[in-house]
């Protein structure tokens, strides 16, 4: 039998609950807001976590993460056990973390990136030490092209550009891995300004209002730490993204 899928059509560009019980809350993310309060972003008061707590009535534990540019689903535990179990259960193959992103040019149809990457570094103090000293973690995206687009504009030096829609399905969870593996086969993200080209980011912006970083988290599927249900837990994305998505005709996959 197929699992269960919460999916929802969020309907505006605020944090919105897909799917809660007395042990987990699935919220979709706005792009913009914070997963929790951070001293890289001291002055941002979207606070995904704060929100949640007080429209759930207790406090949540973080069980993993999504970049303040990206939006889409992402899970919360109600106690740190069960935070801990269903982020154990995360790194191993029964989890699927499944993505769209706008990336630049006619990217191959589908492939697998295994390209090890070394941490990110977040302050200062840590951007000491040179990169090829820094350790080199395991790292693996799977990704098939959804669709494309040849616009009549020379973005670029080529009298046309080209785009493509992406699902993207990671098998590990690095930092950045998803914008630092496509930026590592030649194909950055739109709206990326630490990996992308900011030629292309600035005409989506001027060119369509699309500001963003073009990366959401369209689905997780995971198990239930106390019932064993598979949860399939879906978000589209909204505003200009999904905007993007209908002014080009493109399809996004069936879940």
């Amino acid at each position: 039998m197929p699992a269960p899928v919460f999916c929802r059509q969020v309907t505006s560009m605020h944090p919105d609950i897909l799917f809660e019980d007395e042990y987990l809350v699935a919220a979709y993310k706005p792009e913009g807001w914070l997963v929790h309060r951070s001293d890289i972003d001291r002055h941002e008061k979207r606070v995904l976590l704060q929100y949640l707590r007080d429209r759930v009535g207790c406090r949540l534990y973080p069980i993993h993460r999504l970049d303040k540019p990206t939006s889409g689903v992402i899970v919360f535990g109600k106690s740190g056990e069960i935070a801990a179990r269903v982020q154990a259960r995360m790194e191993g193959d029964e989890t699927v973390k499944k993505y769209i992103a706008v990336c630049r040019g006619y990217c191959p149809e589908e492939g697998l990136i295994d390209h090890p990457l070394p941490p990110v570094a977040d302050f200062k103090h840590q951007r000491k030490r040179p990169k090829a000293e820094l350790p080199h973690q395991p790292a693996v995206t799977l990704f098939r092209r959804l669709d494309t687009i040849e616009l009549p504009y020379p973005v670029d030096r080529y009298p046309t550009s080209r785009y493509s829609l992406v699902e993207i399905e990671l098998k590990t969870g690095r930092r950045h891995q998803i914008r630092r593996h496509f930026k590592h086969i030649h194909h950055p993200l739109i709206g990326c300004p630490k990996y992308g080209k900011s030629v292309h980011n600035r005409f989506f912006a001027e060119w369509y209002g699309c500001g963003r970083l073009l990366l959401h988290a369209l689905q997780l599927q995971l198990d239930h730490p106390e019932t064993g249900e598979r949860l399939d837990l879906v978000a589209v994305p909204q505003g200009p993204f999904m905007s993007l998505i209908r002014d080009f005709d493109w399809h996004l996959p069936d879940h």
